[in-house]
């Protein structure tokens, strides 16, 4: 897969090379293209150098930042990094709205540049390998199967979840296969006209025999079991964590204001970003998420996104 292409918009030719020096430093792509104000940038010139991450200055001379993103938001289809010192929550819930991704302040800090840009490489790659998968399903979706093999449930539904697990950053855990196959597992019961989600027990059973079936012994079923469920936790772990930091990051954020209440209870994540700001002693790795909550919501999600 080819480096990631990087565009940088700012009138400030310093801060053009700081964030380049940065990007080459730590190998983390190529910028192909600059500008000195966002009336210089077409987003016919951005698809052409096949740009995947748009660093943009807020406030320019000619044409602002937000005025340039309006303007190239229906042609361009890469990430959008927003730059800039004003810090106006107006200003950035608008940005947010427009479809920017991130927001990088002023004064340039390198650290949070390179963990900011290395997050949004890693979600692109992921989306362009899910875009794969996407298509690899569909052409199979077409090949007839055995009406005695076991019905799946349609890529539709596993797809969407893939997505919203990579919107929770937790897309690369371990326990992501599990949480689709639980997806899997309700969307069949529900056709079978089961309304009521299982108990967490029949869900890990269920997700369990549908891989395995008869071929291993009780023990090792239960194993199996035990070991889905502690994959899960952590996977649901790590998506609190990701969405505690948004929301620390930026309170206005529309993923943290969208997934914080639906996917956990409020103490957790208040809990988790006091943790995280280095305002708590409290260790909530080991503190009682509600699973259930998050697959449910999860699920809901997912069929909602699959009818849109």
């Amino acid at each position: 897969m080819r480096p990631v292409n990087f565009f940088i918009v700012d009138d400030s030719a310093p801060i053009r090379a700081m964030l380049a020096n940065i990007i080459e430093d730590e190998d983390l792509g190529t910028v192909v293209g600059e500008a000195e104000d966002g009336s210089e940038v077409y987003a016919d010139e951005l698809v052409a150098k096949a740009i995947d991450i748009l660093l943009i200055d807020l406030l320019m001379p000619n044409r602002d930042g937000i005025e340039t993103v309006r303007e190239i938001a229906s042609s361009f289809k890469g990430k959008i990094l927003m730059i800039s010192q004003v810090e106006t929550k107006d200003l950035i819930g608008e940005a947010y709205c427009l479809g920017v991704e991130h927001y990088i302040t002023k004064p340039i800090n390198r650290l949070e540049v390179v963990s900011i840009l290395k997050k949004v490489s890693e979600h692109l790659l992921l989306e362009k390998s899910i875009q794969e998968i996407q298509k690899s399903l569909s052409g199979l979706h077409q090949i007839p199967v055995s009406s005695a093999s076991y019905k799946s449930a349609p890529p539709s539904i596993v797809a969407s979840g893939k997505s919203l697990l990579l919107e929770l950053g937790i897309i690369g855990e371990s326990g992501n296969k599990d949480l689709l196959d639980i997806l899997s597992v309700i969307y069949e019961l529900e056709k079978a006209g089961v309304r009521e989600t299982p108990s967490l027990k029949d869900l890990y059973e269920r997700v369990v025999e549908k891989r395995f079936g008869n071929a291993s012994s009780t023990v090792d079923l239960k194993k199996e079991i035990k070991a889905g469920e502690q994959r899960i936790r952590r996977a649901i772990q790590q998506a609190l964590c990701h969405i505690a930091s948004l929301g620390l990051t930026d309170y206005a954020n529309p993923k943290f204001e969208n997934y914080a209440s639906k996917f956990f209870d409020y103490s957790q994540v208040r809990m988790k970003m006091l943790e995280l700001d280095g305002k708590s002693n409290c260790n909530t790795a080991h503190s009682r998420i509600n699973i259930k909550k998050f697959i449910q919501a999860l699920y809901m999600e997912a069929k909602q996104a699959q009818n849109s």
